[in-house]
């Protein structure tokens, strides 16, 4: 079976944007614009900037410039939850993975980053804890008939 990976990349329900070394968007599927809400023709060629929340945006460039000089990311395969910004400035909470990319002479030249966005999730977590922070302050003192394990949550 032949694939047609451009075809694949459109129709993925998660965003994939690709950034050069300098952080300029290269490629924006239409998850991205669906997650974003920008158009892929007002994303590329803009920086990574473009959906990162200002408070967060030195430490990003700080980052990405050290992945594009060592061609090495700290954060390997993990899986990363950070916040973005929509374009009409809505907050959202994404986790994503990325990938480094290389040139033929083993040199980094940009990144491939595939998102999803988590903000209901995010949203729903933070209910639940607040709900259970309500509900263990509500307990008598001493009362030790309930345990919850925090770090399951």
């Amino acid at each position: 079976m032949s694939i047609d990976a451009a075809k694949l990349l459109e129709t993925l329900s998660d965003a994939v944007i690709v950034a050069d070394s300098t952080g300029r968007i290269t490629y924006w599927n239409a998850a991205a614009t669906r997650i974003f809400g920008y158009e892929a023709h007002e994303a590329l060629g803009r920086t990574l900037e473009l959906i990162t929340p200002e408070r967060l945006r030195h430490r990003h460039n700080v980052g990405f410039d050290k992945s594009m000089e060592t061609g090495t990311t700290r954060y390997g395969n993990d899986l990363l939850r950070v916040p973005a910004m929509h374009k009409e400035g809505k907050p959202l909470s994404i986790a994503f993975t990325v990938a480094m990319i290389f040139d033929d002479r083993g040199k980094a030249s940009g990144v491939a980053a595939v998102i999803r966005d988590e903000t209901v999730r995010f949203q729903e977590e933070r209910e639940l804890k607040r709900k259970l922070a309500a509900f263990e302050a509500a307990k008598p003192a001493g009362d030790t008939s309930i345990q919850i394990d925090r770090q399951a949550l």
